[in-house]
């Protein structure tokens, strides 16, 4: 599946995050400064040539780095796609920490970039020209790639979140398409009484769907400052959401089916799980993975938590980085900047990657895009839309991997027992400031 690897990443333990007071070794530039490339200097070392490795799971980068090499022949792009997952993460972090082994660009969910930023894993590409580049992406993306003045990466995609439902079981039950959550609490209700065996969706506990919503609600549980943290998942727009999930969990109705699991492409091939609130990078996967359904799937905006709010959220996506022990960094910057900025971001589209960039996200042809398994539905427009309404003020934590490992231990005990979903968030807030205090973080309670 081709999101499917980077999505699961939001819950699986990644404890591969680098040590506080670990440095970037075996070079000159430790990646604590700005260095200053001019365009000049990437054009002449695009003109003597050379070699660089990408390690990327993203498979529309095998046409970017062919077209690429085209364009600069006397340039090797070595791109190294079997790893993802855990495994990318931690053959990253060990071949930094080992200070050999480095690869010259290296795509980091925007999740991770704060823990390989902060520990100077990272080049600052402000000083390469990419500073004057944030006007091309849409807020979300580029704050997740940006420190201040710092830029760590540039966005290769994005996932603006929409809902996906089943408008045949909707239509079955006369049951409106929801504008708000309270609206989808009834829409839940009065689906699992016309159908016990329905559910509105699925849910066993998710950090990545949770940190989600918490963000659309404008909660702000996380605030960094290098390595000052607070976290608090008590606030009021918190609650918003764990009032509604609370009932949907105390009602049980959502399918107690994990995400990616077969049960749960045929929930959603079969209309036993007839809603799916997720990032734009979906419609592949339902195409790919749930054929039988074709033509009775349709997008809609996120439901708000205040009608007539059109707060969106992300769920997902990810940068291209260029390591601070790159060997090869003038050709590495050119080649991101190719693929995420440049000509490359049109291929990708064509094949299927949901864009970072304002000018796709705008352009005629995407938004008139029809898409077949949702009826024809031009669903372009609705993403774009998301897109444009997600808050920029969203901090994930340095040790977010970790986190995110811990949360089943802590949230994910709601959906499986007696736990409140105000007691998880605050057992995982817990164990969350326990860790950082032990990686010698400064963390406000």
């Amino acid at each position: 599946m081709r999101r499917r690897t980077s999505r699961l990443l939001g819950g699986i333990a990644l404890v591969t995050s680098l040590a506080l007071g670990a440095t970037a070794c075996g070079g000159s530039d430790d990646g604590a400064g700005t260095e200053s490339v001019s365009a000049e200097d990437i054009q002449a070392a695009l003109d003597k040539g050379g070699t660089i490795t990408v390690w990327s799971w993203e498979p529309t980068l095998k046409t970017v780095a062919a077209d690429f090499q085209k364009k600069h022949p006397k340039v090797k792009v070595n791109l190294v796609s079997e790893r993802s997952g855990d495994k990318h993460y931690t053959a990253l972090s060990n071949a930094i920490s080992a200070g050999k082994g480095v690869p010259d660009v290296a795509q980091l969910e925007y999740f991770s970039i704060g823990q390989y930023s902060l520990t100077k894993g990272l080049t600052d590409l402000s000083g390469f020209g990419a500073d004057e580049l944030a006007s091309k992406y849409t807020p979300g993306p580029w704050n997740a790639v940006t420190e201040g003045e710092k830029v760590y990466g540039l966005p290769m995609d994005s996932g603006p979140m929409a809902l996906f439902y089943n408008k045949q079981v909707f239509d079955k039950y006369k049951i409106d398409v929801p504008t708000t959550w309270d609206e989808y609490l009834d829409a839940a209700r009065k689906l699992h009484k016309a159908d016990p065996k329905a559910y509105i969706a699925n849910d066993t506990g998710d950090a990545g769907f949770t940190t989600s919503l918490l963000w659309q609600a404008g909660s702000r549980p996380y605030k960094v400052d290098g390595t000052n943290v607070k976290i608090d998942f008590g606030d009021a727009n918190a609650k918003k959401f764990t009032d509604v999930w609370q009932k949907l969990i105390d009602e049980k109705l959502l399918a107690p089916v994990t995400s990616w699991t077969d049960d749960w492409y045929k929930g959603l091939g079969d209309g036993t799980i007839a809603t799916l609130s997720t990032g734009a990078w979906m419609p592949a996967n339902f195409e790919s993975g749930v054929p039988n359904a074709s033509g009775q799937w349709r997008a809609a905006p996120l439901p708000a938590w205040t009608q007539g709010d059109k707060a969106s959220a992300e769920n997902g996506g990810s940068a291209l980085t260029v390591p601070a022990l790159a060997k090869n960094k003038e050709l590495a910057y050119a080649f991101v900047e190719y693929a995420n900025s440049g000509e490359g971001v049109a291929s990708r589209v064509s094949e299927g990657a949901f864009p970072a960039t304002q000018a796709e996200l705008k352009s005629a042809e995407f938004l008139g895009k029809e898409f077949p398994y949702f009826g024809g539905q031009k669903a372009n427009e609705i993403f774009a839309d998301s897109a444009a309404n997600v808050a920029d003020d969203w901090s994930y934590l340095p040790f977010q991997a970790y986190a995110n490992s811990i949360f089943n231990d802590t949230v994910g005990k709601a959906y499986i027992s007696g736990t409140r979903l105000e007691e998880g968030l605050k057992a995982w807030q817990d164990a969350s400031v326990k860790y950082g205090e032990e990686q010698g973080f400064t963390v406000e309670k």
